[in-house]
């Protein structure tokens, strides 16, 4: 049960792995990975070619990574900057159900309803500008009733900026059924880059019910 916020072309990504956990009872979100590799400070992306230009295997690799990327508009700012442009729910039962991102991560109210057993994936847009963004991951927490009942740890991947949006899908997921099943939830989304640097939080509620809302 992926019930997450959670790249346009597809997403280009470099590396995918997904961790899914189903903790206990008291036990707390962990969004920290002390196992991040540094590499040494950040350089801009004029200042990664430069550095290598004499090397032309690495070279390649550096074009092939940033693709038609125009270095000389985008090159000198050292923070990349991800920005997530919409979410939705994937489903061949209706219609995707295209969720709306506050700007404070903060869905008013109740952001969307699932209904049991329903087959669903979660699908999001997002465009990376002025530097590269190393290991992008999500990681989501649901609670019920005050209790964390699901967690899960997704490596999406390495994304070079452009222009065009990239389109990351998550994998199918089928939400849960039956009467223990059904109520509102709560949960909370985090994207965040190797360095730990989060690009986007969001803290909503959700519904889980025999049928679709109507709304919807």
């Amino acid at each position: 049960m992926s019930l997450a916020v959670g790249p346009g072309p597809s997403s280009s990504n470099m590396d995918s792995n997904t961790e899914k956990k189903t903790p206990h009872e008291g036990e707390e979100e962990e969004d920290n990975d002390e196992s991040s590799l540094h590499l040494g400070p950040q350089r801009t992306l004029k200042e990664q070619l430069e550095k290598d230009k004499d090397d032309e295997s690495l070279r390649k690799w550096k074009e092939q990574l940033l693709g038609g990327v125009d270095i000389n508009n985008i090159g000198e700012t050292l923070e990349p900057e991800v920005k997530f442009q919409s979410v939705a729910i994937v489903s061949p039962d209706r219609a995707d159900i295209v969720l709306e991102i506050p700007a404070d991560g903060k869905p008013q109210g109740l952001w969307f309803t699932l209904k049991e057993g329903s087959h669903y994936s979660l699908k999001f847009t997002f465009q990376v500008s002025n530097n590269i963004v190393s290991g992008l991951r999500y990681t989501n927490t649901v609670w019920k009733t005050g209790v964390k009942v699901y967690g899960t740890k997704e490596m999406i991947g390495t994304f070079s900026p452009q222009l065009e949006p990239y389109t990351h899908e998550m994998p199918e997921e089928t939400a849960p059924s039956g009467f223990l099943a059904r109520g509102t939830y709560t949960a909370k989304t985090k994207f965040l880059d190797d360095d730990n640097k989060c690009y986007l939080e969001i803290n909503y509620t959700f519904d889980i019910k025999k049928d679709w809302a109507s709304a919807e």
